[in-house]
């Protein structure tokens, strides 16, 4: 029986030499996982510490081609800034207490995916999956385009999820067709950005759109909406989102309606969670 077990559990580790040896292998986040999350009321703390002591690594992190990650935590009064009230994204606009991201290396999402999903059935079968939480807004997304503020000057897409950034706001836009989302990429990356990004506290923004979940997903991640319309927008700033709000994210929507390219379905702001604390799970309701 013994001799059974130990059969059972062998890994062929000659397999991992031979993968890594062909394929994509560069830097570029060409895919991420962005995932807003909202702990159920009265299981913050519990959440917190079993997302960050066990499920950022476990579940994240320790998987092949997935090689940056953060998360971010929006306290309440984070979210009373948040709009439109009446979101395609957040139902009520508040809802989500934490976003995580991640970046994929560029050509390896499909790799990614089969170890993802693998091993959160493993974690779900022994136990290891915190279900006291809903998700808002769950997607792998493939990378379109980032812009940046400075040009060439400060960190690139593949360092900001590494550099001490002090908030992120998550802006979800849809075109008003898929056959018109490439038009409205277009503009948001030649034309709108480089105008709002002048001056802003926001050293780049990164554009992505969502790809649907594979069906063997686990139950509890809702299918993705809007794969053929929807662009999310990164915005990586240097300054607290509260001290910049009025100045610069009040009127992310009304600048979209005006193009006449598409609509806001979200725009929230973040700031980092301190990783290993509790920080600011008192100050999430």
């Amino acid at each position: 029986m013994a001799e059974a077990e130990a059969e059972d559990t062998h890994t062929d580790t000659d397999t991992y030499a031979e993968l890594a040896a062909v394929g994509p292998y560069g830097v570029r986040p060409g895919h991420a996982l962005i995932t807003l999350v909202e702990p159920h009321p009265g299981h913050e703390f519990a959440y917190n510490r079993w997302y960050e002591d066990d499920h950022y690594y476990a579940g994240a992190m320790a998987m092949p081609w997935m090689y940056a990650g953060r998360r971010w935590v929006a306290t309440r009064d984070l979210q009373l800034l948040r709009y439109p009230a009446e979101s395609a994204v957040a139902e009520p606009v508040t809802a989500g207490c934490y976003l995580s991201t991640y970046w994929v290396t560029e050509g390896r999402y499909d790799e990614h995916m089969k170890w993802t999903v693998g091993i959160n059935k493993r974690l779900n079968r022994d136990g290891r999956v915190h279900q006291e939480r809903t998700h808002v807004f769950t997607a792998f997304q493939d990378h379109e385009a980032t812009v940046y503020r400075d040009g060439a000057a400060g960190p690139r897409d593949f360092h900001a999820l590494d550099h001490p950034y002090k908030g992120l706001v998550l802006e979800v836009v849809d075109a008003e067709s898929a056959e018109r989302r490439r038009e409205l990429l277009e503009w948001l990356r030649a034309c709108h950005l480089p105008r709002a990004l002048a001056g802003s506290p926001a050293a780049m923004v990164t554009i992505f759109r969502p790809t649907p979940l594979p069906g063997d997903r686990m139950t509890y991640v809702k299918q993705v909406e809007g794969v053929d319309t929807r662009l999310t927008l990164l915005w990586f700033l240097q300054e607290d989102p509260r001290e910049c709000w009025e100045a610069h994210f009040t009127e992310r929507d009304a600048a979209v309606a005006e193009s006449g390219l598409g609509r806001v379905g979200l725009v929230a702001p973040f700031i980092p969670t301190v990783p290993g604390t509790d920080l600011y799970v008192d100050r999430l309701r």
